[in-house]
């Protein structure tokens, strides 16, 4: 096929998924195709993808089926005519749905990254439309086959992460939260949302403070529920164990520095910041929601307990830090199964697949 593709997302903030497209985009320039991005005028992926020197067209994404939007990518597809669309985001599958209508034929790849259920005949109608629908766990899959897409049409691309080292400076990270030297920390990053659950965390480090009671949690990210967050915080008692570290932009030396990471979520695609912790070599504690067990392996990679029970996750973080032995094993699977499976490498050369079957 063509080796041009334009990577089309929509949102405005900066998180995994936008990530996830920009570190696309990179691997695919450094394997010699053309890669450009179109997403929102004056979002963080203009900038970062700008500063990263991939090519970026913007655009004025809005919500959903936004005229003047669908209008600019379809001028952007008649001028720079792309071998395929891939279509990052939910916003970004319907313009470029009807974009692709108005400028002419041009093969269309959906990514699918949440294990949110496809609502309205709208939503089923339109990844169902286009050529290929990438799911990113096979659990999205489940979600997205019931959702009337069929598997013929689906193709499994995990996420994938970097290799790379450690930054340096993460005891002095934690320092300047105002975390003790030498406690145990636990470490979440994920935005303060209410499929991340954060509640049962926070229910959890409660339980778990009379087993490890100068246990620590550094929370990373932010949403509009920090405020709730903090009252819970403060109705447990366990105000001075608790970090809100907010947005972070120094994750690569912060994350190394926690004894044990754990992601709570209900809901979850799979969750690139447990793939950041395996890559380091962290254990990991998560729940068992969306494609979360299939990075995580219950008893060799870390430990996995049901969704909304805090107790359950309460003692698997007890099993993990209360053996240096077993949290040292856990890390070293952990990274081991990233290396096998979840590196931004194979991630990119699993999309590149795709889009070779489609061109």
């Amino acid at each position: 096929m063509r080796r041009d593709v334009l990577h089309v997302d929509t949102a405005a903030t900066w998180r995994g998924g936008q990530n996830q497209v920009l570190l696309t985009a990179r691997g695919m320039a450094a394997r010699g195709w053309s890669a450009v991005i179109a997403c929102r005028a004056g979002g963080e992926l203009e900038a970062r993808a700008g500063a990263a020197g991939v090519a970026v067209r913007p655009l004025p994404f809005r919500g959903d089926l936004w005229p003047p939007a669908i209008l600019a990518l379809a001028r952007l597809l008649r001028r720079e005519r792309p071998g395929a669309l891939v279509l990052h985001d939910p916003h970004g599958v319907s313009a470029g749905l009807v974009a692709a209508r108005l400028a002419g034929r041009v093969p269309l790849v959906a990514v699918r990254r949440v294990d949110f259920p496809l609502r309205g005949p709208f939503s089923r109608a339109k990844y169902a439309a286009c050529d290929r629908v990438v799911v990113v766990s096979r659990a999205i899959g489940a979600v997205v086959e019931r959702s009337g897409v069929l598997p013929a049409r689906q193709r499994l691309v995990y996420e994938g992460v970097p290799d790379r080292a450690p930054a340096p400076g993460g005891r002095e990270a934690l320092a300047a939260l105002g975390v003790p030297a030498g406690v145990p920390v636990v470490g979440n990053v994920a935005a303060l949302t209410g499929h991340k659950d954060h509640a049962t965390l926070v229910d959890a480090m409660a339980l778990l403070r009379p087993r490890f009671p100068d246990v620590c949690l550094v929370i990373a990210g932010e949403g509009e529920l920090r405020p709730a967050l903090e009252a819970r915080v403060r109705q447990r008692g366990i105000g001075d164990r608790v970090v809100f570290a907010g947005f972070r932009h120094d994750l690569d030396r912060l994350l190394p520095a926690f004894s044990v990471f754990c992601l709570s979520s209900r809901l979850e695609g799979l969750g690139t910041s447990l793939l950041d912790a395996m890559a380091f070599g962290l254990p990991v504690v998560a729940t068992a929601a969306g494609g979360i067990p299939e990075a995580v392996e219950d008893g060799v990679t870390g430990r996995v307990a049901p969704p909304g029970d805090p107790a359950a996750l309460a003692d698997a973080l007890a099993d993990v830090l209360g053996d240096d032995h077993r949290r040292r094993a856990y890390g070293a699977a952990g990274r081991r199964r990233y290396l096998e499976r979840f590196t931004a490498d194979h991630m990119v050369d699993d999309t590149l697949r795709v889009l070779e079957e489609v061109g």
